[in-house]
């Protein structure tokens, strides 16, 4: 960005699209003109300073063409628009006067429009022939972890396998960048379309409709989309036929996934031969993408040979604009309650910034059968989000020199049963999910669900199994190996898991209400979570849940006592400055996107926006926490539904917040 804006072009760009806000009508330039100046600094880098201005002259041309009431009095803004396809500039969105304007302001509007025209044509055209074209490809490294494109009935169970990831060897190979003369034409077809009066919608990033090819992998690749979107169970088992090998266990895994996701679009085609395609995809109900690569056979059936659906980060070229503060909060609040119309969502919202409350909300019912309301006090499951309790315990012991990160685990436990394992992991290990160490979740823990009650029970039951890869080899995620950490610090400690948390975490933090008290305890203010896992209607999930949370996730919290965690990392109560940034700074690589940390996910450093938390999901339940140390904003979102119940809400409002 700093290149950018040092030179003459980025400078051009800025004082022409600088003109045309001070050319609008006096009142519209009073309420947004600072909004669009901000919106062309934020949003260059990601959709072009041609686009850009070519989104200001159709601005600018509205407002001259199709008069507002009265220039003379504050335009009124309508609402956002409630689904993910919230355009670009929300100041456009203006009721226009059914009042016809005077011949004279024709002429003047249509003079200024036109000369701003021809200086930002051949500005672009000038532009194009020296410039380099950046290819629009997917970065790798992405910025924000993706959630929710596993149907998965387990609590985090391999998110780095949900999809497969590797499309295999050279098989699909990334797109070439657009050559400069095609590049320019396209962009040329765009301005001529707003000269003419052409309605300025852009589908894909080029700016066409995505049209998917008449070969035999289209074909296959159409019908599985209709088949999908439609969330017909008998087009869906109808179309699984196609598959050589189906993919999910069976149909009902594939109508929980579309349940989650509300269907795709088609959003862009990166590939295509007779037998090959791949593009990518957004969820109808999210801002969420996805990657799809398909392979059919060359013969007739033309049988799917290959299928993957990897979750992936947003495109630059797909990205979601930045919005005020206010905007930010009109349009989550819109969602949500479209969301909780559809029965998508049923929980508590909270956003603050700097610890005062900006949005704030408790939807649906926290027991359907006594009628109970979710409120803002309401005790959800959190699943994972106990992750995060656990690794700022053993921060807090390694920081009083009671534990050292670089130690294997065995020096801790020292009578674990595998002493391969407890003499090659590393705790550091441990917290970053490279240990190789497993998980819990799978036949053994269905079979002694109910007799699991103690951290050791669950080290008894798999402690003597062997290790799934070379420690530190790679990330997998592991809630075994934050089981292991929960037993570290009982025996370092001296107390029990729960106990030291608790005096510990939970005390300092004002967080009076989260607890990890087990399933059969009467707790007040706990909700009931309702799952559609495993097909046929909503319903609780008890049948799901272990005896009592552990350290690897499965207690309890509120929104409000979320927020008061968030407050007390970044104000040190619980680690010192050097403790609390080595805790949420990221270390190792996720096939998710962004980095891990030590229990945090630590995400958006490449977009500016960083931040740092962790979300948890299971059965009935889901939960997200992000806390952005630069602006302040703390996002912290619980339901008690399937995932991505809670996920895509914090997405949604993640993606909108101003940066600072």
């Amino acid at each position: 960005m700093a290149a950018r804006k040092a030179s003459i072009a980025w400078q051009s760009y800025r004082m022409a699209h600088r003109c045309i806000v001070q050319l609008h009508p006096h009142a519209f330039r009073d309420q947004f003109g600072e909004e669009m100046m901000w919106t062309f600094e934020q949003a260059v880098e990601t959709h072009g300073a041609f686009r850009l201005l070519v989104d200001g002259l159709v601005s600018l041309t509205r407002q001259w063409v199709f008069r507002p009431r009265s220039w003379g009095v504050a335009m009124t803004e309508a609402a956002p628009s409630t689904s993910g396809e919230m355009g670009l500039f929300a100041w456009e969105h203006i009721n226009a006067s059914p009042a016809r304007l005077p011949a004279g302001r024709w002429m003047q509007g249509s003079l200024i429009s036109l000369a701003l025209f021809a200086g930002v044509w051949l500005a672009a055209t000038e532009s194009v022939k020296r410039a380099p074209i950046e290819s629009f490809g997917i970065e790798s490294g992405s910025a924000m972890r993706t959630r929710g494109l596993t149907a998965s009935a387990s609590e985090d169970v391999g998110p780095d396998s949900a999809f497969g990831g590797a499309h295999g060897s050279g098989v699909y190979a990334g797109a070439a960048p657009r050559e400069p003369r095609e590049q320019q034409r396209r962009q040329q077809q765009l301005a001529v379309q707003v000269a003419a009066g052409a309605p300025f919608v852009v589908v894909d990033s080029q700016g066409l409709v995505p049209e998917v090819p008449k070969t035999p992998a289209g074909e296959q690749f159409s019908a599985w989309l209709r088949a999908f979107n439609s969330g017909e169970r008998a087009h869906i088992e109808e179309v699984r036929k196609l598959f050589k090998n189906p993919p999910g266990p069976n149909v009902d895994g594939d109508m929980t996934f579309r349940r989650m996701t509300g269907g795709f679009d088609l959003r862009k085609i990166e590939e295509s031969s007779a037998t090959r395609m791949r593009g990518l995809l957004q969820e109808r109900s999210s801002d969420q993408f996805a990657r799809f690569a398909m392979v059919v056979e060359e013969n007739a059936p033309h049988l799917i040979a290959e299928w993957h659906l990897d979750a992936v980060t947003t495109p630059a070229e797909f990205a979601v604009a930045r919005l005020s503060e206010p905007n930010v909060v009109d349009a989550a609040k819109a969602r949500i309650d479209e969301l909780v119309k559809d029965e998508r969502f049923s929980g508590a919202v909270l956003v603050t910034k700097n610890g005062k409350p900006i949005l704030s909300g408790a939807y649906g019912l926290a027991d359907r059968e006594k009628k109970t309301p979710n409120w803002m006090g309401t005790k959800f499951r959190i699943g994972s989000m106990n992750k995060m309790f656990t690794a700022t315990s053993v921060l807090q012991l390694a920081q009083t020199g009671k534990i050292k990160l670089s130690e294997p685990f065995g020096k801790y436990i020292t009578d674990y049963p595998n002493k391969e394992a407890a003499s090659k992991v590393t705790i550091e290990q441990l917290l970053t999910h490279t240990g190789g160490t497993g998980d819990i979740f799978g036949p053994q823990f269905e079979e002694h669900r109910k007799d699991l009650r103690t951290l050791q029970d669950y080290v008894n039951l798999y402690g003597k199994r062997g290790l799934e890869f070379a420690p530190g080899s790679r990330w997998a995620y592991s809630n075994y190996g934050f089981l292991l950490l929960g037993v570290v610090i009982e025996r370092v400690s001296g107390k029990s898991y729960y106990e030291y948390v608790r005096e510990n975490v939970y005390a300092p933090a004002g967080m009076s209400s989260t607890a990890s008290l087990a399933e059969d305890e009467n707790v007040p203010g706990r909700s009931i979570g309702y799952t559609s896992f495993g097909g046929g209607t909503v319903h609780s999930n008890v049948d799901t849940l272990p005896y009592r949370g552990t350290s690897a996730g499965g207690g309890y919290s509120t929104v409000e006592d979320l927020q008061r965690f968030a407050s007390a990392l970044l104000n040190h109560k619980l680690l010192n400055a050097e403790y609390s940034d080595l805790l949420t700074t990221g270390k190792v690589d996720t096939p998710r996107g962004g980095k891990y940390a030590f229990g945090f996910f630590d995400d958006g450093g490449e977009s500016g926006a960083r931040h740092f938390g962790h979300g948890g999901g299971a059965p009935g339940m889901n939960g997200e926490l992000q806390i952005y140390p630069q602006s302040g904003y703390v996002i912290a979102v619980l339901a008690n539904l399937d995932p991505p119940a809670a996920s895509r809400v914090s997405e949604f409002i993640a993606n909108r917040l101003p940066k600072n």
